[in-house]
């Protein structure tokens, strides 16, 4: 009874907003409701990080915790993958990558567990110490709000990607309050067209998700800075130093985090690898405590001068004070970082790199300040550099630029910087674009086509179902017919055009009947005439398995109005008519267009 109760409740829910509210309106109110709930799950998930940290921190005595730490990444490793596994028994890796294949392959479609699985699974990754980040599952986790809430009111495919990025933006804008650089991670990163019916829902939904958070979690930004100096054009060299420096690691950091899960997976059984993984974490957070979760304190206690406090509990903390000894050990933690962050995923572990490229680029700017001053004695400030440092990996791990510059600028000190983080961020792109085309949450979908992009030709190109415009009705005739059975063919349709087979019901070639007026109107040629005289040979195929940018190239390159569909062992499909293929590929075009 309550049930039914239940669910004439939401009928009428549904009703209320499909009668009251048209389309862009009933778009526009969701867009609040969806940041409304994006940023409580950002809350959220921060509160409970900050639960599991301190619970971890306060239930052992001070003077053990460089051991025992070393314990509770294991513990929550294995933790994430028995609720992965055996509760939710779904993929929760690299949850931006999931967001954008979603919209190219599910349009916009998530599951529902996705609304709490990711948020449960980091918050326990990253409480328990591993070293990675949380705001790829809270984008993750917005995401999915948005999708459900848009199935829930049956919005169309549109609708529901644009929902779909309202929540990400909501939650990413709560998170790091940082609403402008949400909304360009929305068309930067998960590819949505800016379009002017896109932006108010996702202004709506940004204002929203920074407006709460600011309630709940106070005013406080992610990156605290000391001492802020202003622009000098005397510094330009040295930011594009840091710019191609940071563009080098971006480059490294892809490789190598590539090249560790390739390795973590050939270990087949599953609590082996998450074992493996989890022993190389500890002995990497042995040597370097700063792997320790996140990693923001350490990047903060940077920009507030204490290099010192990275080393706390490190068995290298008492060699840190020669200069050199203290240059290769931000260089380790700079060259090993990647490797913290992918054996905590590859071993089961759930979180993002947000965090860990921006740890990166904090101690690569530092790393270049730092040298400057001390052995060339140059006065380079170091938290502006520590923050260009921050923009510039991010800008080529992620090859979002626009969202590093908004994103560092709206999480520390404003728009002071933004000259440097432009500086900075460009050069990084520039050198990280020729080694490596695609980011580290675009790669794994582009090889295996299913990423979309800005280019609405292309993306057509990969959505269409090209199959559905195959015509099955061509008539076939057998290889050894005469004249006379291709005339009795030709009485039963009104089509010109006949397909061959052979002996094996594979496709031997075509009959074009205007090409053959000179003898079908001959009775004393009948049995005279096979049809094997007559048929030619089309030259070019449209194969079952080719791809709509394929089938394209081909009309093209032929010019044919009409085309075979064969298997690859010449098996008779059908038919593509050029006229058809095209009109599905502009009809798609239109139809994911908003405006």
């Amino acid at each position: 009874m309550r049930n039914r109760k239940f669910l004439c409740g939401i009928a009428r829910v549904r009703r209320f907003v499909r009668k009251h509210f048209k389309d862009k309106t009933a778009v526009l109110v969701l867009s609040v409701l969806i940041g409304m709930l994006g940023a409580a799950a950002a809350i959220i998930i921060k509160n409970l990080l900050h639960f599991t940290t301190r619970l971890l921190s306060e239930a052992f005595p001070v003077a053990n915790v460089n051991y025992l730490y070393l314990v509770f990444p294991p513990i929550g490793i294995f933790l994430t993958l028995f609720f992965v596994r055996r509760v939710v028994r779904d993929n929760l890796s690299h949850g931006v990558s999931i967001v954008l294949k979603s919209i190219c392959k599910s349009d916009g479609k998530l599951r529902l567990h996705n609304v709490y699985s990711s948020m449960v699974a980091s918050a326990v990754t990253v409480g328990f110490g591993g070293s990675v980040g949380l705001e790829a599952p809270i984008v993750l986790t917005g995401s999915a709000i948005g999708s459900n809430v848009a199935r829930f009111f049956k919005m169309n495919t549109k609708q529901t990607t644009l929902l779909l990025a309202c929540g990400s933006t909501a939650a990413m804008a709560a998170i790091f309050k940082a609403p402008i650089a949400a909304m360009v991670f929305t068309f930067e990163v998960l590819m949505l067209d800016l379009t002017g019916s896109a932006i108010l829902p996702l202004l709506l939904s940004a204002a929203t998700g920074t407006v709460l958070s600011i309630l709940f979690l106070g005013r406080d930004v992610t990156f605290t800075v000391g001492a802020i100096h202003e622009f000098s054009v005397v510094n330009i060299p040295f930011y594009i130093l840091l710019g191609v420096l940071s563009g080098l690691l971006s480059a490294y950091f892809l490789r190598t985090s590539r090249w560790i899960e390739k390795m973590m997976r050939k270990i087949k059984k599953v609590y082996v690898r998450a074992f493996v993984g989890s022993i190389a974490l500890c002995l990497l957070i042995y040597l370097f405590p700063a792997f320790y979760g996140e990693g923001y304190n350490n990047v903060n206690d940077l920009l507030h001068g204490d290099w010192s406090s990275v080393f706390n509990n490190s068995p290298l903390f008492n060699m840190m004070g020669h200069k050199w000894v203290l240059v290769l050990g931000i260089v380790g933690i700079i060259l090993l970082k990647v490797f913290a962050t992918t054996f905590t995923t590859a071993a089961g572990g759930v979180g993002g790199v947000f965090a860990p490229t921006l740890f990166v680029g904090a101690f690569t700017g530092f790393l270049v300040a730092h040298v400057a001053n001390v052995f060339l004695h140059i006065d380079l400030p170091y938290a502006n550099f520590i923050l260009a440092g921050m923009a510039g990996v991010m800008t080529g791990v992620m090859q979002a630029p626009l969202t590093a510059m908004f994103l560092i600028a709206e999480s520390s000190t404003g728009y002071t910087l933004l000259i440097p983080l432009m500086i900075t961020a460009a050069c990084s792109y520039l050198c990280v674009n020729p080694f490596e085309k695609y980011s580290v949450y675009t790669q794994p979908l582009a090889e295996k086509d299913n990423l979309r992009t800005h280019n609405k030709d292309k993306y057509a190109l990969r959505k269409l179902h090209w199959h559905q415009a195959i015509d099955t009705n061509i008539l076939t005739i057998p290889i050894h017919s005469t004249l006379r059975t291709y005339t009795e063919v030709i009485a039963q349709c009104k089509r010109n055009l006949f397909v061959v087979i052979d002996e094996d019901n594979l496709f031997a070639g075509l009959l074009v009947m205007d090409d053959h007026r000179d003898v079908i109107f001959k009775p004393e040629l009948y049995d005279k005439i096979h049809v094997e005289d007559l048929m030619i040979d089309p030259g070019e195929f449209i194969y079952e398995d080719d791809t709509a940018a394929v089938v394209l190239e081909k009309f093209k390159r032929t010019g044919n109005f009409n085309m075979p569909v064969i298997t690859r062992d010449r098996q008779y499909i059908g038919f593509v008519s050029k006229a058809k293929f095209l009109s599905d590929y502009q009809t798609f075009i239109a139809d994911n267009s908003d405006d």
